[in-house]
C-alpha cells in the first residue's frame, strides 16, 4: 500500500490553510474600540478577544499600549504647542538672582542620635547634603 500520495495531498491542503489564513490588520479604532470594550467593568479580556478572533496576548499588548497613551490619539488632556522656528540667534536672557534667594547657612553644630548612628554637623550644613543625609538614613 502506497501512502505517500495521500500524505502530500495532506501536506498540500495544510500549506493552501495557511496560505488563506493571512495575518489580520487591525486600524487604530478598531484596536481602540477592543480596548475599550475590555475597560467595561466586569469585562473579561479573554471573552473580548475570543469574540474578536483576536490572541488575548495580542489585545492585552494593545491594552498597555492604550493605557500608556501611545494607541492612536493621544489623550484628550494632552494639547501641543504651535512652535514656529526662525533663523535669527535667539539673546540669551539674563537671569539675576538676588543674595535672598539662596539662604545663608547658619554657623552652629547639629547633633542627631538614631537607634543605630550618631550624626555631628559642624559649621554651615548643606540643606540639601542634610535632606540626603537624613533619607539614607531613614531608609
Amino acid at each position: 500500500m502506497d501512502t505517500s500520495g495521500q500524505v502530500s495531498e495532506v501536506i498540500a491542503a495544510k500549506n493552501k490553510a495557511a496560505s488563506a489564513a493571512q495575518r489580520q490588520r487591525r486600524s487604530m479604532a478598531e484596536k481602540r474600540r477592543m480596548v475599550e470594550a475590555t475597560l467595561v467593568p466586569g469585562a473579561s479580556v479573554a471573552r473580548v478577544a475570543r469574540t474578536e478572533g483576536v490572541n488575548t496576548n495580542q489585545l492585552f499588548g494593545w491594552r498597555r499600549l492604550y493605557l500608556a497613551g501611545r494607541l492612536g490619539q493621544p489623550k484628550a488632556g494632552v494639547k501641543l504647542l504651535p512652535v514656529r522656528v526662525s533663523e535669527s540667534l535667539a539673546t540669551p536672557v539674563a537671569v539675576e538672582r538676588s543674595c535672598s534667594d539662596f539662604p545663608k547657612p547658619q554657623m552652629g553644630t547639629i547633633h542627631l542620635e538614631l537607634r543605630h548612628a550618631k550624626v555631628r554637623i559642624e559649621g554651615g550644613a548643606d540643606l540639601a547634603l542634610v535632606r540626603v543625609l537624613l533619607e539614607c538614613l531613614q531608609a
